[in-house]
């Protein structure tokens, strides 16, 4: 795996640093959780976004989502079920394992909502801008009618 050493670029810049620093947590990646659960970002409006994830085999009261400042933070845990110590599993491809999934959250993401579907986890966010931050316009004035000068031919 290769790694980036960032520090020459977090010196030549100014207020760039957080950027640098989530590009650098995104380059470690954790080998044994690499896909796991899939997921989907969709931009389903203008403002608005859904972060879709698989967890068949997980039930709501098995699931934790929950936001931190710009860090919105999925968790999955299973206990192990009576009826299940006694099965002996030929195959067994549904995956219960534990998981934590985070996701570093722009300014002004707020979730509005999670519903768990048919083993499908969906979440919805919204870019919630205010109003002190959105641009305007500024008129712009003028003391008195503008001078106009003709030009005459020499």
């Amino acid at each position: 795996m290769r790694t980036y050493d960032l520090s020459p670029l977090m010196r030549a810049t100014v207020g760039f640093d957080r950027l640098a620093s989530l590009l650098d947590t995104a380059s470690r990646v954790d080998e044994a959780t690499l896909g796991y659960p899939p997921y989907n970002i969709e931009k389903t409006g203008e403002e608005t976004y859904r972060i879709t994830m698989a967890v068949a085999g997980f039930g709501e009261a098995d699931l934790d989502v929950t936001v931190q400042e710009n860090s919105l933070v999925i968790k999955a845990g299973k206990a192990k079920p009576e009826a299940d110590k006694g099965v002996r599993y030929l195959h067994r491809g549904i995956a219960t394992r534990a998981f934590e999934r985070r996701f570093d959250l722009a300014d002004h993401i707020q979730v509005t909502g999670a519903r768990l579907e048919n083993g499908i986890l969906s979440i919805d966010l919204e870019r919630e801008v205010p109003e002190a931050m959105k641009p305007r316009s500024i008129a712009i004035e003028t003391k008195g009618a503008p001078k106009v000068i003709e030009n005459a031919a020499a």
